[in-house]
């Protein structure tokens, strides 16, 4: 009898171990937060690579605006005009008497010799020179006249905004974003927290022609050298270089060193998570990046594996990015057998005192 009562109870408590245990697995197994991702999360990364957009544009904004550049490319340039304070040679062959080296006045005018002030602002090189041939035609007979440009101050362009030197300058027929960029200075810097940082907004940076904010991107002009967006600059234009906000990167979840980091583009994601420690070994095989904000979120999938094995491309990240790292699944089981043990130990107790008791 007494041998029978022990062998029962024997058999229940493997039951109801292998049972609790079964059902840990089960729920693990069945519910994981992980699984859960692709359930939660609308905005998948891995269609075909790990790149988060940054520009902003969809499919038919970008289709347009390179269409916008490149016929912006095959337009012709207008002609130089002469205008006030530019320096001019006026020669008159056979009458050196006449040859006049001169600024072009406020006005728009030179003086010359029998015309007094003769109005040049406006025209083209061969327009002006048809112009003072005729002035003379009554005191010379057949004139024939050469007008040479020695300086051009006319053909400027403004920038100004997060560049180290904003201000006026000069161009020429071949001048263009990236070079006016450089003329200005490029960015300006300053420290931050003990960083030395650049202040310069690419993404943001405007340029002004008549009135038109065309859309240039910046970073593909002066960081990545794309000729579309690198446009010639034309007199007149303005040129915004935005300023950044003090972003920052929150890097949290299954990371050797969770860290708040200033945001300095561009910022990539696996660069980021090296900086940070790398991620523990219970990481799962991907990473969350939420963005836009807590009070309305977007959440990213981004796949580190694949980006590591060569099938995805690198994400970079935007200021003000929440990464996250979950576990992964083997994890939050173990997690979860951890604290089962203590439930199963007290088990073996209580089965043992029954035990002893029957005996």
């Amino acid at each position: 009898m007494v041998r029978s009562s022990r062998k029962i109870l024997r058999t229940a408590r493997r039951t109801w171990t292998a049972a609790l245990l079964a059902l840990g697995l089960g729920g693990c197994y069945s519910d994981r937060w992980t699984s859960n991702y692709s359930e939660a999360l609308n905005w998948d990364l891995e269609n075909s690579n790990a790149v988060l957009e940054t520009t902003g544009r969809d499919a038919e904004t970008e289709r347009k605006r390179v269409e916008f550049l490149k016929a912006l490319w095959e337009e012709e340039q207008p002609p130089y005009r002469v205008n006030a304070g530019d320096k001019i040679e006026i020669r008159v062959y056979g009458n050196s008497e006449l040859d006049v080296t001169t600024r072009v006045s406020p006005d728009g005018s030179v003086g010359m010799l029998f015309l007094g002030q003769v109005d040049v602002a406006g025209r083209t090189i061969i327009e002006a020179r048809d112009a003072i041939e005729k002035g003379l035609a009554p005191y010379i007979k057949h004139p024939v006249v050469g007008v040479t440009v020695l300086e051009v101050d006319s053909e400027t362009i403004t920038v100004s905004g997060a560049c180290a030197d904003p201000g006026l300058y000069n161009i020429s027929a071949s001048t263009r974003l990236a070079d006016a960029y450089a003329l200005a200075g490029g960015t300006a810097v300053r420290l931050f927290h003990g960083i030395t940082i650049d202040v310069a907004d690419l993404e943001h940076s405007i340029l002004v022609r008549e009135g038109q904010i065309l859309p240039v991107d910046f970073q593909r002009a002066i960081e990545k050298g794309d000729p579309l967006d690198n446009i010639l600059v034309r007199k007149s234009d303005y040129i915004f270089i935005a300023q950044r906000m003090e972003g920052s990167v929150t890097v949290c979840g299954e990371i050797a060193n969770p860290q708040k980091r200033l945001y300095q583009a561009p910022m990539g994601l696996i660069e980021t998570l090296t900086d940070c420690g790398w991620m523990k070994d219970n990481h799962w095989s991907h990473v969350i990046i939420i963005r836009d904000g807590l009070a309305n979120p977007k959440m990213y999938k981004v796949d580190v594996d694949g980006i590591l094995i060569g099938k995805c491309k690198n994400v970079y990240l935007q200021p003000d990015d929440i990464v996250y790292v979950p576990k992964d699944n083997l994890s939050e089981y173990n997690v979860f057998v951890r604290k089962l043990f203590p439930t199963a130990q007290l088990l073996n107790l209580l089965t043992s005192k029954v035990t002893a008791w029957v005996d």
